[in-house]
């Protein structure tokens, strides 16, 4: 346990909680988060960002009580901001200094002071949140609008640390940031003061942490220590467990192996008596004693033995429960048959082109709104602008044009790439977009998937749906009344059950919806997969482990240089 975890500074007792269709988020959760970093993990839909939600009583439990040392500040996985809004206003300076500049100006109206009380300096410590998320001074007087995406989270977390709350809350703040948006995030969280808590999946960002609290089944467990330390100690725990359960199940089975061993021993040496009294070898009397004691010893052997077989399957059982028995995605991916060397797709930026062919793995870099899933969606063929009414079909996946810069809604700055080029190869692309809303919000998940394995028949769609952990009625709900976590198992199972299979594989940012272990799962199947992949991604770590053999950088300019 570290120091920090010693001072909790949120206290859960007994906290539950359920939607308004009934469906239990929370049950239960009793444990306290310490006064220093801490990293909440847990699967997808264990309701960490409900927790959240909770702690900064956006939402109230139904039952149990929560207690913070002192003030909350939260930000959201997605930021709803008014894109007219000022600069100011999403620092939360707006006030003060809106009062602070009437003062200056010569009114000398008692609220302006009220306003200011002791932050004479607001304008300047302002000015140095606005450096911290890389922006210029002249941009607190300006609209949110003229942010991207990335500026508007690391503006809104610079606000947060300005006004300087007790306990922060962050839910997976690196979604949709650049690597030099992530830098100066983390270059925030190691100088934090004050206690926060974040939800991510973002390795790098979780090891910056003093603790890591594990959101699992109803109970809230905390480690001291960053997310690479508590996962090789819960692997090396889990590891200790299996072997402990298997060890206690050859115990179960020897038990047993004699158990049945003795009981043919009682039955021959009964025989054996029957047939002394038979043929008369022993006087009746005497027979009748040794039948007695017999009966008492086979009793007694039959005991040790049955109680010593229950004491090794109550082994097993306590043994059993140590080992998680975790639901997870199995992806297997079907052999697309791309020979390798086999061209597959060309990019170019008009003075050079780079070729993808089976099985590269190719990694496409840059900063935000650069222009990068214009250039996916300009591969796979998808239009923009697209109404959900009206999608293009590729490959048997409905896809939809992705917000370049998702951070505020309404907002695109990417730059016109006339130069570039992309031509594919192939018809077969499956293409797995940030926003996933080309689903048909009306039909059943079955339905959706069946758009893309027409020819597969319905058990075996459902089968392989339960790979995905989409079983029994789940199959035939509408997408609409689905969770955001089911919708995306939903579309990555349409893109990867799609027949015939995708000879390339194009994924725009899939670690902002998956949690660990289902990534894990899809860096496994990719590596065996046998086609070309085209991966948008900021998360350097899931680059590492894709293999990548060529990483292309888009550059504002238009062009592309190879990394």
């Amino acid at each position: 346990m570290s120091a920090h975890t010693l001072t909790p500074s949120v206290v859960l007792d007994r906290v539950s909680f359920a939607w308004p269709d009934g469906t239990s988020a929370l049950t239960s959760i009793t444990g306290a988060v310490g006064a220093g970093r801490t990293g909440l993990v847990g699967r997808n839909g264990s309701g960490k960002s409900t927790l959240l939600r909770l702690i900064a009583r956006e939402l109230e439990p139904g039952s149990g009580r929560i207690t913070t040392s002192a003030d909350v500040a939260y930000l959201p996985q997605r930021l709803t901001l008014d894109v007219d809004r000022p600069v100011a206003e999403l620092l939360g300076v707006s006030g003060a200094l809106s009062a602070l500049r009437a003062i200056e100006a010569g009114d000398v109206d008692p609220r302006h002071f009220d306003a200011v009380g002791s932050d004479w300096d607001v304008e300047a410590r302002s000015h140095a949140a606005l450096a911290e998320a890389g922006l210029a001074p002249d941009m607190l007087d300006r609209r949110v609008g003229e942010l991207s995406g990335g500026e508007a989270v690391l503006t809104a977390v610079a606000g947060i640390r300005l006004r300087a709350a007790s306990v922060t809350l962050l839910d997976e703040p690196t979604n949709n940031l650049d690597r030099d948006a992530r830098a100066r995030l983390a270059d925030m969280v190691r100088g934090w003061r004050g206690a926060l808590i974040v939800v991510s999946h973002d390795v790098s960002l979780l090891d910056l942490m003093d603790d890591t609290a594990e959101l699992y089944g109803s109970e809230l467990s905390v480690f001291g220590g960053p997310y690479s330390a508590w996962r090789e100690r819960l692997d090396a725990e889990q590891e200790t467990a299996r072997q402990a359960e298997k060890t206690a199940a050859q115990a179960v089975r020897r038990e047993k192996r004699q158990r049945i061993e003795a009981e043919h021993t009682i039955a021959h040496r009964q025989a054996m008596g029957r047939k002394a009294q038979v043929e008369k070898r022993v006087p009746p009397i005497v027979a009748g004693n040794l039948q007695r004691a017999a009966q008492v010893s086979a009793g007694k052997l039959r005991g040790e033995k049955a109680d010593r077989e229950a004491s090794a399957r109550a082994a097993l059982d306590e043994a059993g429960r140590r080992v998680r028995d975790d639901d997870t995605i199995r992806i297997d991916l079907p052999d697309p048959g791309v020979p390798a060397g086999r061209r597959i797709a060309t990019i170019g930026d008009g003075s050079r082109s780079w070729v993808i062919r089976g099985p590269e793995r190719v990694a496409l870099v840059g900063a935000n709104g650069v222009g990068k899933t214009t250039l996916l969606e300009q591969l796979v063929g998808v239009g923009r602008p697209r109404s959900a009414a009206h999608p293009v079909h590729n490959s048997g996946w409905l896809v939809e044009a992705a917000d370049a810069d998702p951070g505020i809604p309404g907002k695109s700055v990417e730059p016109s790439p006339q130069n570039r080029n992309c031509e594919r190869h192939t018809d077969r692309i499956g293409y797995l977009p940030q926003r996933v809303d080309g689903l048909d919000e009306h039909a059943s998940v079955l339905e959706n998937v069946q758009a893309a394995a027409s020819a597969v028949p319905v058990p075996e769609l459902r089968n392989r749906l339960a790979r995905f952990l989409i079983r029994g009625a789940a199959v035939d709900r509408p997408v609409s009344t689905l969770s955001g976590g089911e919708r995306f198992r939903v579309a990555l199972a349409r893109l990867l059950l799609a027949d015939p299979p995708p000879q390339l594989i194009v994924l725009d940012e899939p670690t902002n919806n998956l949690d660990l272990d289902t990534v894990d799962q899809l860096v496994d199947a990719l590596a065996a997969y046998r086609g070309a992949v085209l991966v948008v991604s900021h998360d350097d770590v899931f680059l590492s482990r894709l293999g990548i053999d060529t990483t292309l950088e888009l550059g504002r300019d238009g062009g592309i240089t190879e990394r």
